[in-house]
């Protein structure tokens, strides 16, 4: 999909991107982290690069996450919630210009509704066209769906 509500990017823009993992990070798709972090860089200056995952995620996943400068954050709860609540909070802050939220669940619907109410531009990221939300891409400015 395109750019539904473009407004010009500079380095002064504050980008968070925060990856549902356990939803994303899956045989069926092939993620690349790199192509992500740049996804974001695209629209500015990555104030927060955040992967969410459970307490299944392999170390080496981890590593490389890490690796690429994501702060990793493992919970025994649901992801889904955490990442929801920490997004939330930064938007309702004031500490970003765009929210991107890489997953293709449609619980992240609500949380880019909130980020658009105050101001905040929104992307979604699918990792692949298998059980895309198509609810979480209509709700956001801007969405893509990765190549395989």
């Amino acid at each position: 999909m395109g750019i539904l509500d473009w407004r010009p990017w500079d380095s002064r823009t504050r980008v968070g991107i925060f990856v549902d993992g356990p939803n994303v990070f899956r045989d069926e798709f092939d993620v690349d982290l790199d192509e992500l972090r740049e996804r974001a860089r695209d629209r500015g200056q990555c104030a927060v690069t955040r992967l969410y995952v459970d307490e299944h995620a392999t170390p080496g996943l981890i590593q490389a996450a890490e690796e690429r400068g994501f702060e990793v954050v493992t919970t025994s709860n649901d992801v889904d919630v955490r990442l929801g609540i920490e997004a939330v909070e930064l938007v309702c802050e004031g500490a970003l210009d765009t929210l991107i939220v890489v997953s293709r669940d449609s619980d992240f619907k609500p949380v880019l509704e909130v980020a658009r109410r105050h101001g905040v531009h929104t992307v979604a990221i699918a990792p692949g066209d298998h059980g895309r939300s198509d609810a979480l891409q209509t709700a956001a400015d801007e969405a893509f769906t990765l190549s395989p």
